[in-house]
């Protein structure tokens, strides 16, 4: 259960409004590449494993995204396409590069909808679009929703020097898929004009990166990131335990001698013997979380600098966090639990003593690691972030705060007698339909209002809270769903502070 934490670290063919309308009877739809037929539902309609670009395999792989072969013969839409080749991290793992397919969830009741388009977290190593299954947040939100897989690990991110303007590979993926959007949101009852991307994790780091690469401008309309910023960095152990000191975001040319070592690891000297080895030679190397390339075409600068300069696609955002973040990495470490060691690991001797003044260990040294983490690496650097984006665009904040969320099959991985609080990725069992995440009525009513706020967003780019502004965000609580202030809740002076 425990490298189930590597989930913590995703004008075309306009059809008229009269067959939109028998696609919902019968199931069948056509898309820009040919017809597909999916699966009709009391409530909804749900076309699965559709293919947006051609199989990344052979002499594609390391390649941007090609078009798909058309086709003219329904193709059965009733089951998801393979989850993209990665490292069992995450309990599920892939050796499938034929794996650039995404899913459309849309209510029985057509027309021109908001779309929203998830992208999947994981770290840009796990994981895949087809475990967030988006009945309730459609059919109560009344939108389209559109889940994809897309290239992870040394597959979308290897920034190789013989590769030109490479390590961006999955970030083009989901462009690719957000231009699908574009051709074909239409034909599923969904208005390519009014288009929001989201994720979660990886999948928002994914969203920060298409806020500021010049090359998603057009392609979506809002934005929403769930626990994972522009800003974010980590030290050692910061997100998964044993791993070390990271960020989102890798340079150019560290990319390169990284890939060089990886080559001379795998007996490669060229990118021709790289290509000719299965996909197992490289998911048999599973490193966590996998950082995006910057200095290539697709992120020209680093994410946070865009937002410094004012330089990225300036849409309504939506950008926060989960109370209690860091508990979920702080459950992992092994005892006996070495509070001081933890910290001088991830920033040094120095700055620990001051971290230990300003978070003792108290009755439960877990829980001030767990503060540590959820302050130090999380909020304080997605509220960085909203104060950045809040200079040139109407920015959001929240904070998921249900301390008695379900676990799931999360509930192994928690010590006896550590509370789990409102843990790293708690929140997606609230808008997604999560196999054994049972929601109880309270929670199911702290749901719906959440997906009534995603979807008002996606629907008008206005949430119903206020703009994000000196720290204030709207905090979903059991009983409570309204305005705190976050940067005083997480301790950010004292982070900013000590650097």
């Amino acid at each position: 259960m425990r490298k189930r934490l590597s989930l913590l670290m995703t004008a075309g063919l306009l059809l008229g409004l009269t067959e939109v309308a028998q696609a919902g009877e019968t199931g069948l739809v056509r898309t820009d590449a040919g017809p597909v037929r999916g699966t009709v539902l009391a409530d909804h309609q749900l076309y699965q494993g559709i293919p947006y670009a051609a199989p990344p395999v052979g002499e594609l792989r390391w390649r941007s995204p090609r078009p798909v072969t058309p086709w003219t013969t329904p193709r059965d839409a009733t089951k998801p396409g393979p989850a993209c080749a990665q490292a069992a991290g995450a309990g599920s793992p892939s050796s499938t590069e034929d794996c650039l397919y995404l899913n459309v969830t849309t209510p029985s009741r057509h027309g021109r909808k908001p779309v929203m388009v998830y992208i999947h977290g994981g770290g840009n190593s796990y994981l895949s679009g087809e475990g967030f299954g988006a009945r309730r947040l459609a059919v109560q939100g009344d939108v389209v929703v559109v889940t994809i897989n897309y290239r992870l690990g040394f597959f979308g991110f290897f920034g190789h020097p013989d590769l030109p303007d490479s390590g961006a590979y999955g970030i083009e993926d989901q462009q690719a898929a957000l231009r699908w959007v574009q051709r074909n949101a239409a034909a599923f009852g969904g208005d390519p004009r009014n288009v929001t991307v989201f994720g979660e994790s990886g999948g928002a780091f994914d969203v920060c990166a298409h806020v500021t690469s010049p090359l998603s401008r057009g392609l979506f309309q809002k934005a929403i990131a769930q626990s994972g910023g522009c800003s974010t960095t980590w030290g050692a152990n910061g997100v998964i335990h044993t791993k070390p000191a990271g960020a989102p975001w890798i340079t150019n040319s560290a990319a390169r001698s990284d890939a060089v070592a990886v080559s001379a690891q795998l007996g490669c000297s060229d990118v021709a013997c790289l290509r000719s080895l299965p996909a197992t030679a490289f998911t048999a190397i599973d490193r966590g979380a996998t950082p995006v390339v910057i200095g290539n075409s697709v992120l020209p600068m680093h994410p946070a600098d865009a937002l410094r300069s004012g330089r990225f696609n300036r849409v309504p955002v939506i950008w926060g966090n989960t109370r209690d973040e860091g508990r979920l990495t702080s459950a992992t470490v092994p005892e006996p639990f070495d509070y001081r060691g933890l910290l001088e690991q991830s920033f040094g001797a120095e700055k620990a003593a001051k971290i230990i003044a300003e978070y003792p260990a108290g009755e439960s040294a877990r829980v001030a690691y767990g503060a540590v983490l959820t302050d130090g690496v999380w909020a304080c650097n997605q509220l960085a972030d909203d104060r950045l984006l809040s200079r040139f665009t109407p920015t959001y904040g929240y904070e998921f705060a249900d301390r008695t969320a379900p676990l799931g099959w999360f509930k192994d991985l928690f010590p006896k007698g550590f509370p789990p609080g409102a843990w790293h990725s708690s929140e997606l069992a609230y808008l997604f339909d999560v196999p054994t995440f049972d929601l109880d009525l309270a929670q199911q009513r702290l749901a719906a209002t959440m997906i009534r706020d995603w979807t008002t967003f996606a629907r008008t780019g206005k949430p119903g809270w206020a703009r994000f502004s000196t720290g204030n965000v709207q905090e979903y609580a059991l009983g409570r769903v309204g305005q705190i202030n976050a940067l005083t809740r997480h301790n950010c002076s004292f982070w900013n502070s000590i650097g």
